[in-house]
């Protein structure tokens, strides 16, 4: 059987690890769950920075084409159908 949760050992600078159990408190969290909290916003913005690189890659592609504008993408969209 899995067990739900796996301790997790991570080195840091005794400064950050200060800083990291009076944000705890000050959270009136446990050390797990602002680690937890802290990991998901971080994939978060990891998602959130590919999107926008994929973004302006698509833009960048698109204004080679010619497509720069709603009604140009609308047009091709559109134009067979």
């Amino acid at each position: 059987m899995k067990r739900p949760r796996v301790p997790v050992t991570v080195s840091v600078p005794s400064d950050l690890a200060v800083r990291f159990e009076k944000l705890a408190k000050t959270e009136a969290k446990n050390k797990s769950q602002l680690f937890r909290d802290m990991f998901a916003i971080y994939e978060q913005r990891r998602r959130e920075e590919e999107f926008f690189t994929l973004q302006r890659y698509a833009a960048r592609q698109a204004r080679k084409k010619g497509i720069l504008t709603e009604a140009d993408v609308d047009a091709l969209v559109f134009r067979d159908r």
